[in-house]
């Protein structure tokens, strides 16, 4: 146990990366950093709450690592550089071992990006962690859900379905085969550890003509591209890439459900013009990111996935909504 100060001296000292733009961090009623001459600021926030976002007894340190990678994967889908965060913690009580294990876990994500921390908050009441980043991205090149074109091709980075399966393989732990248990180990993993593509969304900038995380499920994400845009797409299911987890354990029909629609991915679903194709596979192959063209871009609205048969998919859902 401690006191709220004594919470947040832990998680000061238990996060610190230097910055040189920082001028002042935490400690003050406000953080003070400086944003480049020619740069963009773009501003990101997530909440994450237990039982919403995680489920009671998740690991400390997987909170604190996710918190702040579903945040780092928003600026990634805007092509930006990770700069700063602010955390603000609500706890049901002050524990202190609780804390120094999150802050240990938002730590090594945030040294890996060179996030420092500059601020935030610790109250009392339901568990929730919230977190805002702020990163850099050249003036007029962050990256946006609205330009997709007609004839532009969809592609997606790394696998899709894995983070759902990995919620099911929590909530439903099977007496298996050491084999089939270490590839659930490994969709868990997926699950409370994402990483976040901020290489590739770099990477994207000037080439990608619309780009969104895939934090909801694929078909819901890729529709909001769509919307913005003013377009339509169309998927061709057998193209999904899938991990070799997810097809043994679910079989194929589950799978491609779990593709589609499921949440926690937090890869990128990006379009880009044909004659740009060559150049982003190329530049994406650099930085060690799988790709995979899933589709197009097409006259009118919504997003259809074709079945390997010619035939138009009706999935179960579209994606995650709140208050659904």
């Amino acid at each position: 146990m401690g006191t709220e100060f004594d919470l947040i001296a832990m998680i000061q000292d238990g996060t610190q990366v230097p910055r040189a733009d920082v001028s002042v961090g935490m400690g003050d009623d406000g953080a003070v950093v400086r944003v480049p001459p020619s740069q963009e600021l773009v501003v990101a926030l997530d909440t994450m709450v237990e039982g919403v976002h995680f489920l009671p007894g998740t690991a400390p340190a997987a909170l604190g690592w996710k918190a702040l990678a579903v945040n780092l994967s928003d600026l990634a889908a805007m092509g930006a550089a990770p700069a700063w965060a602010l955390l603000a913690l609500t706890l049901r009580r002050a524990d202190a071992a609780f804390v120094q294990e999150l802050a240990a876990g938002f730590a090594q994500l945030a040294r890996e990006y060179q996030v420092a921390l500059v601020g935030g908050d610790t109250t009392s009441g339901p568990l929730s962690i919230s977190v805002a980043v702020h990163g850099l991205v050249p003036a007029g090149a962050a990256l946006l859900r609205s330009g997709a074109r007609v004839g532009d091709v969809v592609l997606v980075t790394g696998t899709l379905g894995d983070g759902v399966a990995g919620l099911y393989a929590l909530r439903d732990p099977p007496r298996d085969t050491p084999e089939r248990a270490a590839l659930r180990r490994q969709l868990v993993e997926r699950l409370e550890r994402p990483v976040p593509r901020v290489a590739a969304g770099i990477a994207l900038r000037g080439l990608a003509s619309a780009c969104i995380d895939v934090s909801d499920g694929l078909l819901g994400d890729l529709g909001h591209i769509c919307a913005a845009s003013g377009v339509g797409a169309e998927l061709d299911a057998t193209l999904l890439p899938r991990s070799r987890a997810l097809r043994e354990l679910h079989g194929e029909s589950e799978s491609l459900e779990f593709a589609l629609t499921g949440g926690d991915n937090y890869e990128l679903c990006f379009t880009v013009a044909p004659e740009h194709l060559q150049q982003a596979l190329t530049d994406l192959g650099r930085v060690g990111c799988g790709v995979a063209w899933i589709g197009r871009i097409v006259a009118g609205s919504g997003v259809r996935v074709r079945d390997g048969h010619g035939g138009w998919l009706t999935p179960g859902t579209r994606s995650w909504e709140h208050f659904a």
